[in-house]
């Protein structure tokens, strides 16, 4: 069996939100419009508009890095201070030691995806992610003050957030009407999201000549939820890291923790047995955590490697809050109310791990 492993990149492997920090360079203001467009974007990815992939955010707010005069340099500069999640570096590490191939699929704009792939070891030819290039999409400035008076609008639609049928309906007047009226289209931004994760996956297997049930996707949100189905569907591991409400129903692992070096058992079990070997340690860390917390010597060697257990025993050794126990969950046995369970403790690892970001779909 051939090792391929599909990452995510924000979430798993860097907590930062690219688009929404970019969009902070604009003011206060620009966490409002993105926060607002973001919701916009849950919204209608949900009710499975038509010709719309979740993370079409990022086209969408292309207009106000035009009327702000945002610049590929700017991204670039904001991703330069991107942080990357506890353990991923050891995790790349390792699994490029092992000789799995790793790739990221990313709804993030290329300036910020190869930076973080950079930091991680991954080549660019090995990251599908969405293609940005500011200078092609100058604008007449008659343009921008239509662009400018919706702004205003959708700032003052931030106090109203929960408010979806009136988001809906502005912002559907503002991208699917206003906007085509001018003659710009959004979606010559394509971005990297649902459906086109999960196609980008396929196409990857077929290349590889590889099953999706010989490959693990890893993912955390609305974005992911199509590409963690595909890979589940057919057998594979969908393992969903400090996931919201959006991907947990979608993926048959989770994991929730501050430190992604914890996939790495996984990774190891799959190699080993495939996924019945995968679900049988997670089910054995599901099912004993409290013990293996209390005493890390006693987690059996088939559920954790030895490096990783010694790291572990460390922490135990330094003190209980260096780094929070794990949570290894077997979606598959989950229930309707357990799932919402599960939900709740990645969601509150999620708000650890990437703060403000972990709020957005």
């Amino acid at each position: 069996m051939g090792k391929t492993i599909f990452f995510d990149l924000e979430g798993p492997l860097s907590p930062q939100d690219n688009a929404y920090e970019v969009m902070k360079l604009i003011g206060k203001e620009g966490a409002f419009i993105f926060e607002v467009i973001s919701k916009y974007d849950d919204i209608i990815s949900i009710e499975g508009r038509e010709c719309y992939e979740p993370g079409d955010t990022l086209a969408l707010i292309v207009p106000f890095f035009l009327l702000h005069d945002i610049t590929e340099g700017d991204i670039k500069r904001v991703s330069e201070r991107a942080k990357i999640v506890e353990g991923a570096e050891y995790l790349f590490e390792k699994l490029q030691a092992e000789n799995w191939d790793i790739y990221i699929i990313s709804t993030s704009y290329e300036q910020h995806a190869y930076c973080i792939g950079h930091k991680l070891g991954i080549e660019p030819e090995n990251i599908i992610c969405t293609n940005l290039s500011l200078k092609k999409k100058a604008l007449p400035k008659k343009y921008l003050h239509t662009i400018k008076k919706a702004e205003e609008g959708i700032i003052e639609l931030y106090s109203q957030i929960d408010n979806t049928e009136l988001i809906v309906n502005r912002l559907d007047d503002f991208f699917f009407h206003q906007l085509p009226s001018l003659g710009y289209d959004i979606f010559t931004t394509r971005v990297i999201g649902g459906e086109r994760k999960a196609e980008a996956i396929r196409e990857i297997a077929k290349e590889k000549r590889a099953e999706l049930r010989d490959v693990i996707a890893v993912g955390d949100s609305i974005t992911d939820y199509k590409m963690l189905k595909e890979v589940a569907t057919h057998g594979g591991i969908s393992v969903v890291f400090n996931g919201n409400e959006y991907a947990v129903p979608y993926a048959n692992v989770g994991l929730a923790s501050v430190d992604i070096r914890f996939l790495h058992p996984l990774c190891d079990a799959f190699v080993r047995g495939g996924k019945g070997e995968v679900m049988e340690v997670v089910t054995e860390w599901e099912e004993n955590r409290e013990g293996f917390e209390k005493n890390p010597a006693d987690i059996p060697d088939n559920c954790i490697t030895a490096d990783i257990k010694d790291f572990v025993m460390k922490q135990k050794v330094l003190g209980r809050g260096k780094m929070p126990f794990p949570y290894f969950h077997n979606l598959e046995h989950a229930n309707e109310r357990r799932k919402e369970e599960i939900i709740k403790i990645h969601k509150r690892v999620r708000m650890q791990v990437r703060e403000e970001a972990g709020k957005l779909g």
